[in-house]
């Protein structure tokens, strides 16, 4: 389930936002919440492994460097940091009260956001706290739950969260799935750029899906339907899956029409072109209400 896309270029400009008072560089420098940075300074991830990651995440506004312009991306991460990230990717504006800061903390304003997306359930409140894997596995599958769902079941967040291809195993010699591992903010960045890609690949999945929705038509006996136009990241597909066993396939801006009486089933799949992570699953079976059940691939279905 990896998704690998590169090309996500956007214009680099500071934007003075906030959040809150979370801190990405610590306790001694307030991030610009959803803003995209300059990069002039990336003399200590250069070479870095999580390179690519990093600066999506810069250009993009969810991850933010030190004060002194540099990221430190083999420095274990804080709490307050991973939850300001989640924050700012899933865009959280809304907020529930978190007795556990006080009024007036540096952190409550981000705190109290994560709280109302659910990112906070089961989590000790510690803005200070280095992560573990255990621990930021854990956060990303409260932040995921509404868009993928719960994790599999039967095993911990981290063995879940690497199984699905989203955190790298523990190094070669050592129990993969070591949930105890510091996760440095490299590591971080790699995640979070998992998780941006993944949101914004849903939307898109949803929009095709909501456009492919409105073009179906029950008329006078007849089913019609086009596949929409699409983009240059998701492929479209639509099968229809007639009375007599026999499965007719459309792709991008393809149209189709059937007598309604020999439709069984209809599916609409929105596709990843480049590492074929699903963007939308639906299948329409009560014709000629058109009614339609979401079966995008989720963590783990019952």
């Amino acid at each position: 389930m990896k998704i690998l896309w590169k090309g996500l270029g956007t214009s680099l400009m500071m934007v003075g936002i906030t959040i809150g008072q979370t801190l990405w560089g610590g306790t001694w420098g307030v991030y610009p919440a959803a803003a995209a940075q300059p990069l002039q300074t990336m003399s200590d991830f250069a070479v870095h492994p999580a390179k690519e990651s990093i600066l999506l995440g810069l250009q993009k506004g969810f991850i933010w460097k030190y004060p002194d312009g540099r990221f430190y991306p083999d420095k274990q991460i804080v709490q307050s940091q991973f939850v300001a990230s989640l924050v700012a990717i899933r865009g959280v504006k809304e907020t529930a009260p978190v007795p556990e800061l006080p009024v007036g903390h540096w952190a409550k304003g981000t705190y109290e956001r994560a709280q109302k997306a659910g990112i906070l359930a089961d989590v000790k409140i510690d803005p200070n706290k280095l992560l573990t894997k255990e621990e930021v596995a854990q956060l990303v599958f409260n932040a995921w739950k509404p868009y993928r769902g719960v994790k599999m079941k039967g095993y911990t967040h981290t063995g879940a969260l690497i199984t699905w291809g989203w955190m790298d195993p523990a190094p070669a010699g050592q129990p993969k799935f070591r949930e105890d591992l510091p996760v440095s903010r490299g590591d971080a960045a790699k995640i979070l750029a998992y998780l941006w890609k993944d949101k914004w690949q849903l939307e898109l999945g949803a929009k095709w899906a909501e456009e492919f929705h409105r073009s179906l038509k029950s008329t006078n006996g007849t089913l019609t339907g086009e596949v929409p136009k699409g983009d240059n990241l998701l492929y479209l597909n639509v099968k229809v899956y007639t009375k007599d066993g026999k499965v007719f396939g459309y792709e991008n801006n393809e149209k189709f029409r059937f007598p309604l009486s020999s439709v069984k089933e209809i599916s609409f799949i929105a596709i990843n072109k480049i590492d074929s992570s699903n963007a939308a699953l639906y299948f329409y079976t009560q014709f000629p209400k058109l009614t339609r059940e979401n079966k995008t691939i989720q963590f783990s279905r019952p």
